[in-house]
Order: structure tokens, then sequence, then C-alpha cells
């Protein structure tokens, strides 16, 4: 294997590592709401 094969395959692996960091300290500060209990879902299909 020559020497650029190593250095894209690496080069490749820490694109991979440091998009996935920065998707997770993004997904630390988003807000996740509770959704309400008291709202019945529309889309019910239980039969009575």
């Amino acid at each position: 294997m020559q020497t650029w094969h190593i250095v894209i395959i690496v080069a490749v692996v820490f694109a991979i590592i440091i998009g996935n960091i920065a998707l997770i300290r993004l997904s630390a500060k988003t807000e996740f709401k509770k959704p309400n209990a008291n709202i019945k879902n529309a889309t019910d299909t239980k039969k009575p």
C-alpha cells in the first residue's frame, strides 16, 4: 500500500471522529421538550 493511501485513510478516519464529536456537542446543547400528556392523540385508532 502506498503512502498516499494511508494518508487518505487516516484523514477520513479523523474527519469521521471530528464530525461525531461535533455532533455530540451540538446535541448536548439541544433542549428537548417533554410532550404534554394531557393532549389526546388525534391519530388514535383504538376501537371502543
